[in-house]
C-alpha cells in the first residue's frame, strides 16, 4: 500500500460493475489521506453511490474538499486532506471545444450540432474519455498529491482503456473527412468533382440514416477543419497519460467464479498493452468474522467454521436430520463450505497472476458500506493487510480446503450457491 499509495501517483480503479468499485476506490482515498497525501477521488459513476458513501449532499465537478465535521462523525481525522468530484461529461467536452475552437461563431456551430450531441451523450466511450480529459487537467495543474480515478461502470471494463483510440481513429479518418466535408475541396479542381460526388454519395445515404443525420455528420467535421488537428492532438495526450509511469491500475473483482474469469482476462490484455496494473483488489473476500479470524490466527480454522464441522457429531447424526434442526443443520454446513470454495477459487486464481500484481483483500462488510465510517473501515482494513497471497494460503491450510479442487464446489461436495 505504500508503494502504491506515493506522492505524484494515478490510481485508475477498473472492474465490472457489482464488484463494489466505487467502495474501493473512496477507501484508497482516505487510506491515501491517511498517509498524509492530498488526495482527490473522481466518479463517473451515474448512481452517485460515491458521493452517497462520503455523506456529501451535492458533488460537482469541482473538487470539495470534506470537512472536518464530517470527518470526525465518521471516527476520521478532522485533518484529513480529501476532497470528491463528480465528473461532468458534456461539461468536459464542452470544455474540450472551447479550448481548441476558438471562433465563437464556429463553437456554436459545433456545440448545436446534432452529431456532437449523440457523440456526447451516446458515443460507448464518451464518458469514458471525459473521465480521462479531466484525469489529465487535474493531474496536469499539480493540485493535489495524488489522484483516485472510479472509472464507469461498463460490460467490459477495457471500454475505458480504449475510448480515447477510438477518438484518435475517429478525427484520423481520411475517408469520413473526404465523405463529409466536401466543403473543404470545393473550387479546387478534381476535388471539386470529389465534392461534388460526395455530395451525391451522402445524399443517397441519408436516405437509408435518416434525413439530416448525415447532414449534422458533414457539418461537424466541417466545422472542426481548423481544430481536428489540435483535437486529435489533445486525445492522444490524454492516451499517452494511460501509460505514464505514474500512472497505476487497480482491478477490483470478488471471489466468484465468473468475475474471476472476467478479471483473468483483463489481466492478461493489460499485460498486452503495456498498461501497468499494480494491484488487485478482491473484494467481500469471506463475511467479517471469518475474515478477521483467519487474519488474527493464521493458519487456524475460525472457532465459529470449526464448531460447524462438528454440529453433527455434537448433535447426533439423528437430532440434526429432524425437524427444524436439519434446515439450520444443513444451512450452517452450506455456510462452511461457502467459506472454504470461495478460499479454494481465490487460491486458484491466485496462482494465475504475474509475479509484480499485488493480492490485496477485503471482507463483506456485515452492516454493509453506508457511509462514510464504512468506508473508512475498509480504508483501515486495506492499510492493515498484509500480502494478499500469504492470507489465502494460510487460509487454506487453516480450513482445510483443496487448492485443486474444483472451485465450482464446495468442500465435501456441497455445491456453491449462485
Amino acid at each position: 500500500m505504500k508503494q502504491l499509495l506515493s506522492k505524484g501517483a494515478t490510481l485508475v480503479i477498473l472492474g465490472p460493475g457489482g464488484v463494489g468499485k466505487t467502495t474501493i476506490a473512496a477507501a484508497l482515498a482516505i487510506a491515501a489521506a491517511q498517509a498524509g497525501l492530498d488526495t482527490a477521488v473522481i466518479t463517473v459513476d451515474p448512481a452517485r453511490r460515491l458521493r452517497d458513501a462520503l455523506g456529501l449532499e451535492r458533488l460537482g465537478a469541482r473538487p470539495t474538499r470534506l470537512d472536518s465535521r464530517r470527518l470526525r462523525a465518521a471516527g476520521l481525522a478532522p485533518s484529513l486532506k480529501l476532497s470528491a468530484l463528480m465528473l461532468d461529461v458534456k461539461g468536459a467536452w464542452d470544455g474540450l471545444i472551447a479550448r481548441f475552437v476558438k471562433s465563437p461563431e464556429t463553437r456554436r456551430r459545433v456545440l448545436d450540432n446534432a452529431f456532437y450531441r449523440a457523440l456526447t451523450e451516446q458515443f460507448a466511450g464518451a464518458e469514458a474519455y471525459a473521465a480521462l480529459e479531466q484525469l489529465y487537467d487535474l493531474h496536469a495543474s499539480g493540485r493535489f498529491d495524488l489522484e483516485v480515478v472510479d472509472t464507469p461502470p461498463a460490460a467490459h471494463a477495457f471500454d475505458f482503456l480504449e475510448a480515447p483510440a477510438h477518438l484518435v481513429r475517429l478525427l484520423d479518418s481520411q475517408s469520413l473527412r473526404w465523405l463529409f466535408a466536401p466543403s473543404a475541396a470545393a473550387g479546387r479542381g478534381l476535388l471539386g468533382l470529389a465534392g461534388r460526388a460526395a455530395q451525391f454519395v451522402a445524399g443517397q445515404l441519408e436516405r437509408f440514416a435518416g434525413i439530416g443525420t448525415l447532414t449534422a455528420i458533414g457539418e461537424f467535421f466541417a466545422a472542426l477543419a481548423g481544430a481536428a488537428d489540435s483535437i486529435r492532438d489533445q486525445f492522444r495526450k490524454v492516451e499517452g497519460l494511460l501509460h505514464a509511469p505514474t500512472v497505476h491500475f487497480v482491478l477490483v473483482t470478488t471471489a466468484e467464479e465468473d468475475r474471476l474469469n472476467e478479471a483473468r482476462a483483463l489481466v492478461d490484455r493489460m499485460a498486452t498493452e503495456g498498461l501497468r496494473l499494480r494491484a488487485i483488489m478482491l473484494n467481500r473476500f469471506l463475511d467479517e468474522r471469518a475474515f478477521r479470524a483467519l487474519a488474527e490466527a493464521p493458519r487456524r480454522e475460525p472457532s465459529h467454521l470449526a464448531i460447524i464441522a462438528k454440529l453433527r457429531a455434537t448433535l447426533g447424526t439423528e437430532a440434526a436430520s429432524e425437524g427444524r434442526m436439519a434446515g439450520l443443520t444443513s444451512y450452517l454446513e452450506e455456510y462452511r463450505a461457502n467459506q472454504r470454495a470461495a478460499i479454494e477459487r481465490a487460491a486458484a486464481f491466485a496462482r494465475t497472476l504475474p509475479a509484480g500484481v499485488e493480492l490485496t483483500l477485503a471482507p463483506e462488510l456485515e452492516a454493509g458500506v453506508r457511509d462514510l465510517a464504512a468506508v473508512g473501515r475498509i480504508a483501515g482494513i486495506l492499510s492493515a493487510g498484509g500480502a494478499g497471497r500469504r492470507f489465502i494460503a494460510d487460509a487454506l491450510v487453516a480450513t482445510g480446503a483443496a487448492a485443486d479442487r474444483d472451485p465450482r464446489r464446495g468442500p465435501a461436495g456441497v455445491k456453491r450457491r449462485a
